[in-house]
């Protein structure tokens, strides 16, 4: 294995990261290349064909599938940026990632991550309109609107992600430290620097505070008014009808941020532990799988445009479908 080191100002600055990932044997890594391998494809195809069965059914031109999409496309970027490593690692003796390719990772990992935070109190807010006010629903998300809220979540993720880069990309990273995860993520990299990191850390929490508890709070805010508003319809039908719209939302809501913030909201000491290491994996792997599944096994209209999708026969958008409707 070759690593680069440079003497600068009598610090030992480092220019490569071991990533350790999950030593197994040989015979078990290839197991694992196997499995990962055909996650990861799988993924990209589910979110694939929601994304096509959106874009040619004419019955999804609505708000709720336009950040659907969004979100497909998304988590097809964010196993991206962490499964082709990974899959390379469990194939390759020499497990170690370029400073600038660790950076790099992490900048889209906390990019995907912010965003999606925002964008699922967004489809929530959006839940919240459908069924607390349908009548005003077609006047509220307009196509500006949504197109205003979507190109948000994806700014308020750039920026979160270059400020948290700012302060933990010029932190002293000392020979060739060994990252105890099969990822560049904050907490494994701020473990490993040979420097005071406090005023990272301070920083990485403030941003992850307001980026996690504020859309957690719309979230919350929003199916806690859904909830009552459900429970003052009078029948049955009428009940499971509404909260039909919403139960796919909110499973993966449910699964993303269960996952998420038992990760973050431990020390960073954890770590070093490698049942963090699986824990990760629940929330870069196995949400994202699970989500495109979850929408189609919830939700008849996404189910019947993706049949249509997938036998060849989607319709094209119609003028009284458009985004407003």
């Amino acid at each position: 294995m070759i690593t680069k080191i440079l003497n600068v100002d009598n610090l030992t600055a480092t220019t490569h990261f071991i990533l350790l990932g999950f030593p197994t044997r040989p015979a078990f890594q290839l197991l694992l290349f196997s499995v990962f391998l055909a996650t990861y494809l799988l993924t990209l195809l589910e979110n694939f064909l929601i994304i096509l069965a959106i874009r040619s059914d004419g019955q999804l031109h609505k708000p709720m599938y336009f950040f659907l999409s969004h979100l497909s496309f998304l988590e097809m970027w964010y196993v991206t940026v962490i499964s082709p490593k990974m899959l390379v690692d469990f194939l390759s003796y020499d497990k170690s990632i370029s400073f600038n390719g660790c950076m790099t990772q992490l900048y889209f990992f906390v990019t995907f991550v912010c965003t999606e935070y925002i964008l699922l109190a967004v489809m929530a807010f959006d839940r919240y309109v459908a069924i607390c006010n349908p009548l005003r629903y077609p006047v509220i998300m307009t196509n500006q609107l949504c197109g205003t809220l979507a190109g948000g979540c994806w700014l308020c993720g750039l920026m979160t992600a270059m400020i948290k880069m700012v302060f933990i990309a010029r932190l002293n990273y000392c020979g060739t430290p060994h990252i105890n995860h099969y990822f560049c993520d904050i907490s494994p990299l701020l473990n490993v620097s040979c420097e005071d990191s406090s005023q990272a850390e301070l920083v990485d929490f403030f941003l992850a505070l307001m980026v996690i508890a504020v859309p957690l709070c719309v979230v919350v805010a929003s199916y806690a008014t859904i909830l009552t508003t459900i429970l003052r319809i009078p029948s049955t039908q009428g009940r499971q009808k509404a909260f039909s719209t919403c139960a796919s939302h909110l499973t993966v809501v449910t699964l993303f941020y269960s996952t998420t913030l038992f990760t973050y909201a431990r020390p960073k000491l954890m770590y070093a532990y490698n049942s963090n290491k699986v824990v990760s994996l629940l929330y870069t792997v196995i949400v994202p799988l699970l989500n495109p599944v979850i929408y189609c096994l919830r939700n008849r209209e996404v189910k019947t445009a993706l049949k249509k999708t997938i036998l060849c026969k989607g319709s094209g958008p119609r003028d009284d479908m458009a985004l407003s409707s």
